[in-house]
């Protein structure tokens, strides 16, 4: 009998709401540590994550039997509620409505994670809002720029 082979891998962007209410160094390892669960209770395999104050990556090994829109909503609303509830930020904490997913190939896998992972390192030259739009033109994505994140263009690092 036959079998269904798949193998998927997103990388996710999505970004901060409110300009105050930025995600603090302090605090970044626990958010993603909290994400990392809520990936893995979906059968996800997460490759890399990386939070920087407006915005944050994630890169899994994508389960095919869970929606990406599904699983994006889960990691927004409950990390929302989490990071309310334990008091990180004193001002009011949301995700922009929408989101980047992006596919790899396997053997992009490497070049993904070390782009994730160093994000810091990354944005001491480029905006978030240069990196997304660099990443939506360079996967060939048409967009408008109505629709795209509000972007606090000053922000380069958690320095």
């Amino acid at each position: 009998m036959a079998n269904t082979f798949s193998q998927s891998y997103f990388h996710l962007v999505f970004a901060v709401k409110h300009r105050e209410a930025l995600i603090g160094r302090q605090w970044k390892n626990e958010l993603e540590k909290y994400i990392t669960g809520i990936i893995q209770n979906h059968k996800h395999k997460l490759l890399a994550i990386n939070t920087m104050p407006d915005h944050i990556h994630i890169f899994i090994g994508y389960n095919l039997n869970h929606l990406i829109p599904n699983l994006v909503e889960e990691i927004k609303t409950s990390s929302n509620l989490w990071i309310k509830h334990n008091g990180f930020s004193k001002f009011k904490f949301d995700w922009q409505k929408g989101y980047g997913a992006f596919t790899n190939s396997h053997s992009q896998i490497g070049k993904a994670m070390k782009y994730i992972m160093n994000q810091e390192m990354h944005h001491k030259k480029k905006s978030f809002k240069e990196e997304y739009l660099e990443m939506l033109q360079k996967n060939e994505i048409q967009y408008s720029d109505e629709y795209v994140f509000e972007f606090f263009d000053d922000i380069l690092s958690f320095d």
